[in-house]
């Protein structure tokens, strides 16, 4: 399977130098080049927002990206010493494209502080490298069932698959960098906001439930990109004998299904928490609760705060993730448990002699069935299929409605060939789907998540160059206590020498 396909934010213009003043001009350049790698920045997301699928550069997008982090940081930690000063409370303009919303447009939010900016264009940041990740799985196409495909090949793409798979790891280390720094920093800024009457709304996308849950998607995409790697040789040795027996270059088959079983725990963990903003809703009046409520699973907003029990201006309450993102997870969840009842029986016979015969069928027919829900339009959708969809999301099915047909094919095959050696060998009563869920194994983990630090900043305290200033002049400051004291007095013969 491919990983989940974000939509990348649009920002609006800012300058630096606008709200921060430099009373020494030690950072004037500084300055300027930050707003240009901020201007660099918001030129290439409306590039994007404009572009084909097939003609945006997601690489492009993180390098920009690279450019332009630690130059902001370097205004932070210049404004946090005192080297230069916040004139007026600065306005970052930020799509939020995790909001749930009726047109599917992502709506424009403008919040105050420095840790907004930091916020929004760190989640960019993971969206971009998640996104490249996609990018170069569907550039290799399904080569592993390539029958003309040489082994020198298919190891270059398997070591292309493995750099796709270093990105979400590193894309769920920004995801949960954001949830357990960040946000400290921009829950401080909130609350000062609030208490000087500014509007600052809470969007999904700076909530920490839903950035912990894409950190946990991220990693669950990274697993299923290490287990398609992982089976990559037996996949192409299967291709001209599929089915029953398993090639002697096919890994555990049991060990497969645990690496499924992670993804499910995974994905159920991510979709729990990002289901999470909508749960926790301050509590409204029923005066201040809308009355229209849609049958695709939002709920309108309170819009003008009256009748609220909040006394906040135009408080806050945490909207709903977008839709879409809980459908994914959904029939993630439904496609990697299918795939895992799979392998189950697929080990049940291939290492279970004939007494596991009832087994091995029961649980080919488990993931059969599976499948075959996920093919007619999966669970995220509650059997209607279309309705409140965007042009990303159906990108996506299509994508999954791809690979279902193809599992479901090796699925047909496995559930034949074990069915007729029960049938004719083994006879051995298949067991009811309660038994063989009390079989099903913990998962395991095939990766790691990559955390994310901070990077350093490119001008300001911490700064290679202002740690090499200040070496210098620790090291003149050395040079001129060592010296001796030179007399202000003349030298002349015999001085000092009154006799």
């Amino acid at each position: 399977m491919s990983s989940y396909l974000y939509e990348i934010p649009t920002t609006g213009a800012i300058s630096f130098s606008d709200f921060c003043y430099d009373q020494t001009a030690s950072y004037v350049a500084e300055v300027a080049d930050t707003t240009e790698a901020r201007a660099n920045l918001r030129a290439a997301l409306k590039e994007f927002k404009r572009a084909e699928d097939d003609e945006r550069d997601y690489l492009k997008l993180v390098k920009v990206l690279d450019d332009y982090i630690p130059k902001l940081y370097g205004i932070t930690v210049c404004v946090d010493s005192g080297d230069l000063t916040i004139r007026s409370e600065p306005i970052f303009s930020w799509r939020t494209t995790l909001s749930s919303n009726l047109f599917h447009t992502s709506p424009r939010l403008s919040l105050p502080s420095l840790p907004t900016e930091i916020a929004f264009t760190l989640l960019t940041y993971g969206f971009a490298l998640s996104n490249l990740a996609r990018a170069i799985v569907a550039s290799l196409g399904i080569y592993e069932t390539e029958r003309a495909i040489s082994d020198t090949d298919r190891k270059a793409k398997d070591e292309r698959l493995h750099f796709a798979t270093t990105l979400l790891c590193k894309a769920a280390g920004v995801f949960e960098f954001i949830a357990k720094e960040v946000l400290s920093q921009w829950d401080s800024a909130r609350e000062r906001a609030l208490a000087a009457g500014m509007s600052c709304p809470r969007p999904p996308d700076l909530s920490r439930e839903v950035l912990i849950g894409l950190s946990k998607m991220a990693l669950a995409d990274a697993q299923a990109l290490a287990i398609r790697k992982h089976l990559s040789k037996a996949a192409f040795d299967s291709t001209l004998t599929p089915g029953p027996p398993l090639p002697k270059s096919h890994p555990s088959p049991a060990l497969a299904a645990k690496l499924h079983l992670e993804c499910v725990a995974l994905y159920s963990s991510g979709r729990a928490l990002a289901k999470t903003p909508g749960a926790s809703r301050p509590n409204l009046t029923s005066s201040s609760k809308s009355k229209f409520k849609l049958s695709l699973g939002r709920k309108d907003k309170d819009r003008d705060g009256e009748g609220s029990e909040m006394s906040l201006p135009r408080e806050e309450a945490g909207e709903d993730v977008s839709p879409e993102l809980g459908r994914y997870l959904a029939d993630e969840i439904a496609y990697h448990n299918a795939l895992a009842h799979k392998w189950l029986g697929v080990d049940a016979g291939e290492n279970g002699a004939t007494s596991e015969g009832g087994r091995a069928v029961g649980f080919l027919v488990w993931a059969k069935k599976e499948l075959e829900e996920l093919k007619s339009g999966g669970l995220g959708h509650g059997g209607v299929v279309g309705i409140g969809t965007t042009d990303r999301e159906r990108v996506m099915r299509e994508a999954r409605r791809a690979r279902v047909q193809v599992e479901l094919e090796s699925v047909n095959v496995f559930l034949k060939g074990y069915k007729r050696m029960n049938d004719s060998l083994a006879f051995q009563p298949v067991p009811p789907q309660s038994d063989l869920q009390a079989s099903v194994p913990t998962g395991r983990s095939a990766v790691t998540i990559r955390p994310y630090s901070q990077p350093t900043p490119a001008f300001g305290p911490g700064s290679v160059e202002y740690a090499r200033k200040q070496a210098e002049a620790l090291e003149l400051l050395d040079d001129s206590s060592n010296k001796e004291p030179v007399s202000s007095r003349p030298e002349y013969a015999g001085a000092g020498a009154y006799y």
